[in-house]
């Protein structure tokens, strides 16, 4: 498979393997919220600092990414070619470097299922610029009410209180996030955009050049002053196979199949998971903000998928 591919042309035509695709991503991007917090020890004196857990992830995603490639027979394209290049390098620092650093910076100060709840900006963002971008991603009337319905659940959830607390450590990890899903936003686009490339050596370029650049941040902290058990570095691990390595070939797979739109759909699922591992696993519980905020986006979800019969959504 090669990105881009066209995409199917409406959610009825649809395969059973982009349904799967989309509900495995689902689970393995909702859970690294939860692997984050462990890993930064959100709440606790211990865990590891932001500037570990990236390119601990990071680099755990490459190997298993090139590892994966290698053994496929599977090749990078030659340096000679700049625009897949350009794309690869883009896609590292746009889309994996800045909204990871963010999210993980972003779990020190919250839980992580409201962490999770903003990815619900992201089909706004992807949709606006696909359908300003992409003539057969346009978007319908039903379509766009649903986009802006799941927009008023992030207002909802980022609620009155972060805004009367302005400047506070909750508001700003709040706007982190919200920047976070900006940069996942963009990056998308520009994997929709990209010239034909093989969907893992893609995932393998562009999580590499990501982790490269991630790497000069260990050593601004000192190893003196951390305090960190096993589970910590376990999650770290966990967070470089999973959300670092299989999703984002889930996730390139997952675009060319069935286009920008309709995988910018994880922002509406992934809230939705991202909370019930949260109650599950970590008994959080959020404000009634949150309680609307996430009707707002399950109606959102209903109109957008209404509004893609017959179109691409």
């Amino acid at each position: 498979m090669t990105m881009p591919e066209t995409a199917q042309s409406g959610a009825q035509r649809r395969s059973l393997a982009v349904w799967i695709i989309f509900t495995v991503l689902t689970i393995l991007w909702a859970g690294a919220y939860g692997l984050t917090r462990i890993a930064v020890g959100t709440g606790t004196a211990e865990g590891l600092p932001p500037e570990w857990v990236l390119p601990g992830r990071l680099t755990g995603g490459a190997i298993f990414l090139l590892t994966l490639m290698f053994v496929l027979g599977k090749r990078l394209p030659p340096l000679s070619d700049r625009r897949r290049w350009a794309v690869i390098v883009a896609m590292g620092f746009i889309g994996s470097l800045i909204p990871f650093f963010l999210i993980t910076v972003a779990q020190e100060t919250v839980d992580s299922s409201l962490a999770a709840l903003y990815t619900a900006a992201a089909p706004v963002f992807v949709t606006l610029g696909a359908s300003l971008l992409f003539s057969e991603e346009r978007m319908t009337r039903n379509t766009g009410i649903g986009i802006l319905l799941g927009f008023a659940g992030v207002v909802a959830l980022f609620g009155p209180e972060a805004i009367r607390h302005f400047g506070s450590a909750s508001m700003t990890a709040q706007l982190l996030l919200l920047l976070a899903t900006l940069a996942f936003s963009a990056s998308t686009l520009i994997a929709r955009a990209s010239p034909p490339m093989e969907v893992i050596p893609m995932a393998a370029g562009f999580i590499t050049v990501s982790a490269v650049l991630s790497w000069p941040m260990v050593f601004t902290v000192d190893p003196a002053a951390v305090s960190a058990d096993w589970h910590h570095w376990l999650a770290v691990a966990a967070l470089g196979i999973g959300p670092s390595g299989v999703a984002q070939v889930l996730y390139m797979a997952l675009v060319a199949r069935a286009g920008a739109t309709f995988q910018s759909l994880t922002g509406y699922s992934v809230p939705v998971a991202g909370a019930a591992f949260g109650w599950l696993f970590f008994r959080e519980t959020q404000s009634w903000n949150a309680a609307l905020a996430l009707a707002l986006i399950l109606g959102g979800v209903w109109l957008a998928r209404q509004g893609g019969r017959g179109r691409i959504v």
